[in-house]
């Protein structure tokens, strides 16, 4: 029999059995939905699993009110903390600079309007496309467990982080960083002042985390700054392994990792799993506006040893609308090209913080760029997916999380990973690739996804023992399962492989992703045939768009010397991170140099210089050698204040020429300094 008829053949086979387990589950579910078991309080939680309908939502739709921030107000209050004018305490006491928002559509997009009654109107675009929004909050499955056991560590006034436990813990390890760009949200040194964490605090740190409850199995990411330029990068990877955090990553530019092989195997045998890799594009030209002649190699060579040692690479992509958002296409087929190397793609939309905080108005709505421009081009560029059927919010995890919660039973030290967010903050969808064919498709087109969490919600409110409700979760992801719009190799079993693998039901080994994993279980992971590509946007906010509903629901925290902040407050919103940073700061740059000396910094078109610029990635030759055309308008921070410098000297200029023309006004004489006036 031919292969094309036989697995033609098999599509049958499956989607009957399709049918079958559905009618299956159907039955049996119509009497388990009653006299439920009630949810037990799990090991790792002072209070109960939530049921689906127990979880709390933010209020959603358009219009609605939330509470915001003026954003010159908080500028202002911020500059007088850190002059010493003001408590900082008074961020905890006080409504400091909050205003009311309203959300709302405007000609099928999605806006914030706000008005301060000192510094008037704000208004930005929070969406382009209406219905993808809509769509979005659609699918938003609510709130988890509120936060308990917090109070040492949220305790941040309006800032406030209030449900869930987070999922990746943010620790920067210095804010000394090897690179010179624009947009950088932390304003890495150009702030005056070097903050970084010794090891005391950096193991106080780590330890505060697990106070907090629900005790989540959540990441750690060391970030900066550029943290590998901290003297305690590897004992903190170490540290966190023994601690018990499951994935230990860093927010990298890759230098490091691209300049040494050695230091991507110390890194990987200490504990890191995932590099979140900076990666703005396909070619040199995509990656200019970083100020590094050539980047792309050094991020190619990065990928190579990194992958090489163990490390699982998440490439991670700031996108600024007419900079590098013509990328979206090519870095996604970058991923679909090397999949045995590439899982995971952040998408980041610009936040307009850190050097672009006091942004133009014209720039920042030229620049402006919504997680719906980012569905829209991943459709339009890359080819594959339909925003609204294929991209939900990244909190749609929890209802997965929850059935995990409940399988692995009341004892476990650690709650399953849960991406508890507001459904403004992150989407994602994901696209299963053939390692060796390169055969693809998005899953929600061959996984009828809301379908799949609805049944997935009804096993898990049931709470049944884990045999029954394992076999009635394995029956919905069947019922839910399209063969024919699926991958012509991609069989049911390797569809129940795939769910097994990541939460762990029925307890096989595809070798583990526990922090105690070796190198042999990082290869056995690898031989799945098959790759799972999660392409995720995460839009954090800025002082024009700013949501404390958002907040409140932070999944990403940082872990400072006054506790854990969410990432918005901290790198935007109040500004917390100004505010730590010079409550703890070590020393002035100057003081700093004097003491330690200089470290390297790459800037101005300055290359990186590699020992070698070997890899095996798959390069597409027309992405690579694309060079973009640049239009006049100013692309960041500090072009605009070049261009308003030049403004202001042509003025001065005009002014002269006018008053020495028109008015007969002499001019004075420019003396050189020595030289003797006559």
């Amino acid at each position: 029999m031919p292969r094309k008829t036989g697995t033609r053949l098999m599509k049958y086979v499956d989607s009957a059995i399709c049918k079958t387990a559905g009618a299956t589950f159907n039955s049996i579910q119509f009497f388990n939905k009653y006299r439920p078991n009630p949810s037990f309080t799990p090991k790792w939680s002072d209070k109960p699993l939530l049921k689906s309908w127990e979880k709390s939502k933010p209020t959603l739709g358009f219009p609605r009110t939330t509470d915001s921030l003026c954003p010159t107000c908080i500028r202002e209050v911020r500059e007088k903390i850190i002059n010493g004018e003001e408590d900082y305490r008074t961020l905890m006491t006080d409504s400091v600079g909050e205003i009311k928002a309203q959300i709302i559509e405007r000609n099928g997009e999605v806006w914030m309007m706000k008005e301060c009654p000192k510094h008037g109107k704000f208004e930005d675009l929070m969406a382009k496309d209406v219905k993808f929004l809509e769509w979005v909050e659609a699918n938003f499955p609510g709130r988890d467990i509120r936060a308990h056991n917090d109070e040492r560590l949220h305790h941040h006034g309006s800032s406030t982080v209030k449900y869930g436990r987070g999922s990746v813990l943010t620790v920067d390890l210095t804010n000394r960083c090897n690179m010179m760009c624009d947009p950088c949200f932390m304003d890495a040194n150009q702030v005056g002042y070097v903050h970084e964490l010794s090891w005391e605090e950096i193991q106080e740190i780590m330890r505060n985390a697990l106070e907090i409850k629900p005790r989540r199995q959540m990441s750690i990411q060391f970030s900066g700054g550029e943290p590998t330029m901290s003297p305690h990068f590897l004992k903190a990877v170490r540290y966190a392994r023994e601690l018990g955090y499951n994935s230990v990553q860093a927010a990298t530019n890759g230098i490091e990792f691209a300049k040494s092989k050695e230091f991507a195997k110390q890194a990987a045998a200490a504990g890191m799993r995932y590099a979140y890799l900076q990666f703005d594009g396909i070619g040199n030209d995509a990656n200019s506006h970083r100020h590094i002649g050539n980047l792309f190699d050094v991020k190619l060579r990065a990928i190579n040893n990194m992958h090489e040692a163990g490390i699982e690479i998440v490439l991670v992509t700031t996108l600024v609308n007419g900079v590098n958002n013509d990328q979206v296409g090519p870095i996604v087929k970058f991923a679909q090209e090397n999949p045995k190397k590439i899982a995971f793609i952040a998408f980041q939309p610009v936040s307009f913080t850190g050097r672009d905080e006091e942004i133009t108005p014209a720039r920042r709505h030229r620049q402006r760029y919504t997680l719906s421009h980012m569905a829209s081009d991943v459709k339009a560029q890359a080819g594959i997916t339909e925003p609204t059927r294929d991209w939900f919010p990244i909190s749609l995890m929890g209802a997965f999380a929850d059935f995990a919660d409940l399988v692995h039973g009341p004892d476990k030290d650690w709650g399953s990973f849960s991406c508890g967010c507001h459904p403004n903050c992150g989407v994602g969808t994901a696209i299963m690739i053939h390692k060796e064919t390169k055969e693809m498709a998005p899953v929600p087109q061959f996984i009828n996804v809301p379908g799949l969490i609805k049944d997935l919600q009804k096993v898990t409110d049931a709470a049944r023992n884990r045999t029954f409700s394992g076999v009635m979760m394995g029956l919905a992801l069947l019922k839910n399962f399209k063969p024919f719009q699926a991958p012509s190799q991609l069989t049911l079993l390797d569809i129940i492989k795939k769910f097994d693998k990541t939460w762990g039901v029925t307890g096989k080994n595809y070798g583990k992703s526990t922090p105690d994993r070796t190198m042999a279980d990082i290869q056995k992971r690898r031989e799945d045939p098959w790759n799972f590509l999660f392409i995720a946007g995460m839009w954090f906010q800025d002082l024009f768009n700013y949501d404390f509903r958002r907040t409140e629901m932070c999944i990403i925290p940082y872990a400072t010397q006054e506790g854990e902040i969410s990432f918005c407050a901290y790198n935007t919103g109040v500004g917390w991170r100004q505010i730590i940073e010079n409550m703890y700061k070590n020393a002035t740059v100057a003081e700093w140099y004097k003491k330690h000396g200089k470290h390297e910094v790459f800037a101005k078109g300055k290359n990186v210089n590699l020992d070698s610029y070997e890899h095996s990635l798959k390069i597409d030759p027309v992405d690579a050698a694309r060079v973009r055309e640049r239009g006049e308008e100013p692309k960041t921070a500090a072009e605009e204040e070049r261009m308003r410098k030049k403004a202001l000297r042509e003025a001065a200029e005009v002014r002269a020429i006018y008053e020495e023309m028109v008015l007969k006004k002499k001019q004075p004489e420019l003396v050189q300094i020595g030289q003797p006036v006559k």
